[in-house]
């Protein structure tokens, strides 16, 4: 399956090595407005191949790149220290929307990395024209990632073992369905010792984890390609896993018209089946407002179509 990624900075780079790694795709594609680099990563990278299952990786044009099975958006430019995901959108929006209409009448899946990701999803999927379900971003995943990372740390068991989900907009808006965690499935506020205070300082942690990356590095990276790759084989290999994507929401009519991040079930047709998670009264306002968030943002976004 031919996966192309769109942007080979350092979140495309990423993206490009992780996918590799995972073996999700028999041919990498790498596209970037400045051509030199995208064939100096395509070197780079093939000189690797004795290292990950067999692939091959190569620079292409923009015309074959929006013809690939897959297809991720990481360009435009990332975050800068201080700045919020949404103050991006006036810089990105353009890029997306150009990219949008170039993918309008194929079948390509669309995987939407750059931010503001629940904005820029809802900027392609109306630019391309494609099905809601075929246009998803990596949404809540890695903030789900991260707070399974720092609640592993702080109960002292492997972060796989825990099972909790960051909900809403991929920024400050974001929640955490904390009436839903569980460890070994046991409820995590049965948890020893555990307490509301512990909820609101790693909720904290976890929605100010890109902005203290950035302060230090410049950049967040490498787990957004890592988990950009695992949405990525969910998709090739049909996996039908439980997700926290971002989509444009069209079951629930509060949602209407909103792109943000439930769990849905992730397939090679897409973001298909969203599940409404049983939320508690004050989780479920801060859903509504992470909403009311990013219908505001999309208020200044002309249309792309």
């Amino acid at each position: 399956m031919q996966v192309a990624v769109i942007g080979v900075g350092h979140v495309g780079a990423s993206v490009a090595v992780a996918l590799l790694q995972t073996g999700a795709a028999r041919e990498l594609l790498l596209h970037d407005h400045d051509h030199a680099r995208a064939e100096g990563e395509a070197m780079d990278l093939a000189h690797g191949v004795p290292y990950y299952p067999r692939a091959r990786v190569r620079a292409v044009t923009l015309d074959e790149a929006v013809c690939a099975d897959v297809v991720v958006f990481a360009a435009g430019r990332n975050g800068r220290p201080g700045e919020t995901r949404l103050q991006l959108l006036a810089d990105n929006v353009r890029v997306a929307s150009e990219i949008g209409r170039r993918l309008a009448g194929g079948a390509a899946l669309v995987v939407v990395v750059s931010n503001p990701v629940d904005v820029l999803t809802r900027v392609m999927q109306q630019a391309s024209g494609l099905p809601t379900a075929r246009v998803l971003g990596t949404g809540t995943m890695l903030d789900t990632a991260r707070l399974r990372e720092r609640l592993g740390q702080h109960l002292g068991v492997d972060a796989r073992s825990v099972h909790a989900q960051v909900l809403g907009e991929h920024g400050d808006s974001e929640f955490v369905q904390w009436s839903a965690a569980q460890v070994g499935g046991r409820p995590l506020r049965l948890w020893p010792g555990w307490t509301t205070a512990d909820e609101a300082r790693l909720g904290s942690e976890v929605r100010r984890a890109a902005y203290e990356i950035i302060q230090r590095k410049g950049v967040t990276n490498h787990a957004i390609g890592l988990v950009t790759a695992d949405l990525v084989r969910a998709v090739v290999r049909d996996e039908h896993r439980v997700l926290t994507v971002s989509r444009l929401q069209d079951g629930d009519p509060a949602l209407a018209d909103v792109a943000l991040s439930l769990p849905a079930v992730v397939s090679r047709a897409g973001a298909g089946m969203v599940i409404t998670p049983t939320l508690d009264e004050a989780e479920l306002a801060a859903l509504q407002h992470s909403a009311g968030v990013l219908r505001q943002a999309w208020s200044g976004v002309a249309s792309p179509a």
